[in-house]
C-alpha cells in the first residue's frame, strides 16, 4: 500500500512539473509572436515602409544553405571550405525575395568563389582570409538582390579542411 502512494505521488508530481511547463513555454512562444506581429503592423502604420518591407528600418535574416568549395593550387583540389551564411535584408519583402532566389545566389557564389580560393589570393599562411571572402560574398548578394534589399552578408560557419 505504501508503494502504491509512492507511485502515484511521483505520477503528481511529475505531471504538474510537465503541465506547469507545457503552460509557461507556450504562453511565452504566444506573446512574442503577437509582438512580432504588433511591431510590424507599427511599422507599416506609420509610414516606415511600404507594407512590403523596404526601406522599414528593421533586418530579417535569411540563412542559406551550407556552400561547399575547393582550395585550388598547383597539385590541384588541397583542402576543401565549408560556409554557412546567412543574409541580412531589410524587412520582409526582401526575405521572402531572397527564399525565392537562393538557387541563383548559391549559384552566383559558387561561380565568384570557384578557383579564387588559393594560396595566392586567399589563403595567408594556411588560414582563409574571411575579409575577403565576406565582401566578395556581399558584392554578390547585392547584384543579385539589389542595392536596396542586402544589408550584410553574416557568415556563420567556415570550416577548412585538408584533403
Amino acid at each position: 500500500m505504501r508503494l502504491i502512494l509512492i507511485i502515484v505521488g511521483v505520477l503528481l508530481l511529475l505531471g504538474g512539473g510537465g503541465a506547469g511547463a507545457y503552460f509557461y513555454f507556450s504562453k511565452t512562444a504566444v506573446a512574442s509572436s503577437g509582438d512580432d506581429i504588433h511591431k510590424s503592423s507599427e511599422d507599416i502604420a506609420s509610414g516606415h515602409g511600404d507594407g512590403h518591407g523596404k526601406a522599414s528600418g528593421h533586418y530579417e535574416y535569411v540563412e542559406l544553405d551550407p556552400l561547399i568549395l575547393p582550395i585550388i593550387d598547383n597539385n590541384g583540389v588541397s583542402q576543401t571550405v565549408s560556409v554557412v551564411i546567412a543574409l541580412e535584408v531589410n524587412g520582409s519583402y526582401a526575405r521572402s525575395r531572397a527564399e525565392t532566389l537562393e538557387p541563383k545566389l548559391k549559384d552566383a557564389f559558387i561561380q565568384d568563389m570557384y578557383g579564387v580560393l588559393n594560396k595566392h589570393a586567399a589563403l595567408k599562411g594556411g588560414v582563409l582570409q574571411v575579409g575577403m571572402l565576406k565582401s566578395r560574398l556581399t558584392h554578390v548578394s547585392k547584384k543579385i538582390l539589389g542595392e536596396d534589399d542586402v544589408n550584410d552578408v553574416l557568415l556563420q560557419v567556415v570550416q577548412q579542411r585538408p584533403i
